[in-house]
């Protein structure tokens, strides 16, 4: 399964509750969606549940953007 911007932003929305319309690549999930170290956590397992991928806890703390979400997904696929 590939791993789209819409697939994970669609998980940001559902887990954060946040507007699909603030949420671009670019986007800062602590900055600009307000989302607390337990948010970010709960985003990780989200991930994982809904598309097979999660963060590691370790790599949570290098994840800040959309793009970082996306980037890190990839390089774990590759």
């Amino acid at each position: 399964m590939e791993i789209t911007f819409e697939s994970v932003r669609d998980v940001i929305v559902e887990t954060l509750s946040c507007d699909e319309a603030d949420v671009k690549l670019d986007t800062n999930l602590i900055e600009d969606l307000e989302a607390d170290s337990l948010e970010i956590v709960e985003l990780s397992m989200a991930l994982q549940e809904k598309l097979g991928v999660g963060i590691e806890d370790e790599d949570l703390e290098k994840i800040h953007t959309v793009q970082d979400i996306l980037d890190y997904i990839k390089s774990k696929q590759a």
